[in-house]
C-alpha cells in the first residue's frame, strides 16, 4: 500500500514541545464515491486545529489536523461528474475526517472548487474557512444587504478579515471594525472598513460618534459577556452572529429590539450531512469570482515553507500569540 508524508497529532501537548505535532507515514486514502483525492500545494492554520489538538488527548490513531487546502485532484469517486484529474481546486474540509496536513487529502466534491486563477496557491490557502464561515453569517444568518450597517467585532482576525470584503460588497451602508491596535486599524480600512472602534473600550459611544444609528448585523469574534453592549447598538430586528463560545448568554437585553442571535460554525453542513451540503462549494465558487474580479484579496500575511511538524509547529505557535493579522500559511515544498 502506498504511504505519504502527514503530519500528526499522537498527545495533546503544548505547542512549544516537539512532540506537539510529529512527522508521520500514513497509507495514502482511497477516494469514496463522493471524494476528489487532492495533493496538497498549501494550507493554513486555523484557530479550530489549536483546539481540536489540545482536547485530542492521546487518540488511537495519528490525528491529522487542517482544514483550509489548495492544491490538484488526483483521483475522483465514481459519482464525481464535476471535477477531473488535474483541477486546481480549494476546499475547507471536514472536521469528521482527516486533515490537510498532509501530502494528500480526501474532500467531498460538494464542499470544493476551483480556485481562484489569478491567485498563487498559498494566498488562497489563506481562504477557504473563513470565506464559508463569513459568507454563511452574512448572506444566510444576517442577510446583508441595502443599505445595512454591519459591525465586525475582530476585524483583523481570519474571519474578520474575510467578513470586512464581503460586506464591502454586500451593502452600501457602513462597514465598521473593531481594532484595538495601530496595525489592526489599517489592515481593517485597507480591506474595506469605513471605520475601527476598540472593541476593548463600551461601544456605544464610539458608535455615536461614527454617526451610525444602529448595526442590522453584527459578527463576533468577541462575544462574552457583551450581550447589553450589543444589544444597545443595534437596530431593531437586528442579528447578531457569533463565531466564539458565549457560555452565560442572556437574552434580556435582545428583547426590547426583537434581536435575534446565531452560533455559526461553518462545519454543520458536513458533520450533520445536511441536504444542502453543496452549498458550500458553491460559496467558494462565488468567493473564486470575486477574487478574479478583484473585489477579495487574500488574507495571507506569514506564509511559510514546507508541510512537515517543525514549520507547523512555527505556524501553531504564531496564531497562539493572539497577535497574528490575516492568515499564516504553509506551502509545500516539491513532495
Amino acid at each position: 500500500m502506498p504511504t505519504m508524508p502527514a503530519v500528526a497529532v499522537t498527545e495533546s501537548l503544548p505547542i512549544t514541545n516537539p512532540n506537539s505535532l510529529v512527522d508521520v507515514d500514513l497509507p495514502v486514502p482511497t477516494p469514496g464515491q463522493n471524494d476528489l483525492l487532492i495533493e496538497i500545494r498549501a494550507i493554513s492554520v486555523n484557530p479550530i486545529d489549536i483546539k481540536i489538538r489540545q482536547g485530542a488527548g492521546t487518540p488511537s490513531e495519528p490525528l491529522v489536523l487542517g482544514f483550509d487546502g489548495v492544491g490538484q485532484v488526483r483521483a475522483v469517486g465514481e459519482a464525481v461528474e464535476d471535477f477531473a484529474i488535474g483541477d486546481e481546486v480549494w476546499f475547507a474540509g471536514d472536521r469528521t475526517r482527516q486533515g490537510s496536513y498532509a501530502r494528500y487529502t480526501l474532500v467531498d466534491h460538494r464542499v470544493a472548487a476551483r480556485r481562484p486563477g489569478t491567485l498563487a496557491a498559498a494566498s488562497a490557502a489563506a481562504l477557504p474557512l473563513t470565506a464559508i464561515t463569513a459568507s454563511e453569517a452574512l448572506c444566510e444568518h444576517i442577510n446583508l444587504g441595502g443599505d445595512d450597517a454591519f459591525l465586525m467585532v475582530g476585524g483583523a482576525g481570519g474571519v474578520g478579515s474575510m467578513a470586512i470584503q464581503l460586506a464591502r460588497v454586500l451593502t452600501q451602508g457602513p462597514v465598521i471594525a473593531t481594532a484595538s491596535r495601530t496595525e489592526s486599524d489599517e489592515w481593517c480600512r485597507r480591506l474595506g472598513a469605513d471605520a475601527t472602534i476598540d472593541h476593548h473600550r463600551p461601544l456605544a459611544e464610539q458608535v455615536q460618534q461614527l454617526g451610525v444609528e444602529g448595526f442590522q448585523g453584527i459578527l463576533s469574534a468577541y462575544s462574552s459577556g457583551r450581550e447589553a453592549d450589543f444589544a444597545e447598538i443595534m437596530a431593531p430586528f437586528g442579528r447578531l452572529v457569533v463565531i466564539d463560545a458565549m457560555p452565560s448568554l442572556n437574552t434580556n437585553a435582545f428583547k426590547p429590539k426583537s434581536l435575534s442571535v446565531v452560533a455559526e460554525s461553518m462545519f454543520t453542513r458536513t458533520q450533520f450531512h445536511t441536504s444542502d451540503i453543496a452549498e458550500q462549494g458553491r460559496i467558494l465558487a462565488r468567493v473564486a469570482d470575486l477574487v478574479d474580479t478583484g473585489k477579495v484579496r487574500s488574507t495571507m500575511t506569514k506564509c511559510l515553507k514546507g508541510i512537515n511538524a517543525a514549520t507547523l509547529r512555527e505556524a501553531t505557535e504564531l496564531v497562539e500569540s493572539g497577535h497574528t493579522i490575516g492568515k499564516v500559511v504553509v506551502e509545500a515544498d516539491a513532495w
